[in-house]
This record gives structure tokens, C-alpha cells and sequence, in this order.
């Protein structure tokens, strides 16, 4: 039974690690609007010539999108967690 037990400990902190994932992509695009804008304009009306005109509007939507999506940003959001949950615990 314990093995069962832990199964389902562990579905639920994925889960969770899903909705972190999920929260700080939403986070990035927010705090990345502008280079999204600017990468959206460059590639209105083109198709695969975006690929060598939009080149640098990709890069800078990317190294933007990294600054909030990275494995450190992903551990200090379940740091917080974790702590907002043993704070749940012991009221």
C-alpha cells in the first residue's frame, strides 16, 4: 500500500509542477509583451520569409521568454509553494 501511496503523492506534486509550468509561461509572455508585438508586426503578411526577416525579433522574444521560463525561476516558484502550503498546514 505504501507504493500506491506515493504514486498518488507524486501524481499530485506533477500536477502541481503543471500549473507552475503553466503559471510562469503566463507570467513570461506577460512581462514579454513588447518583443512579442515586435516579432507579431515583422511577421504579418509573411510566410517563410520570416524565418531570415524576423530573425532578430526571434532572438530577442526568446532571450526575453528564457529570463522568466528557466529550471532556477521553476524551483523558486515551488520554494514558494511549498511554503505557502506548510503555511496552510500549521493554521
Amino acid at each position: 500500500m505504501g507504493y500506491v501511496q506515493e504514486a498518488r503523492e507524486n501524481h499530485v506534486k506533477k500536477k502541481v509542477e503543471e500549473a507552475l509550468r503553466s503559471k510562469m509561461k503566463q507570467k513570461a509572455l506577460k512581462e514579454c509583451d513588447y518583443y512579442t508585438s515586435k516579432y507579431a508586426e515583422c511577421a504579418s503578411g509573411r510566410t517563410i520569409s520570416i524565418i531570415w526577416q524576423c530573425r532578430k525579433q526571434a532572438k530577442e522574444l526568446n532571450e526575453c521568454l528564457h529570463q522568466y521560463t528557466n529550471d532556477s525561476v521553476l524551483e523558486e516558484m515551488k520554494k514558494e509553494y511549498m511554503l505557502q502550503q506548510e503555511g496552510k498546514g500549521s493554521t
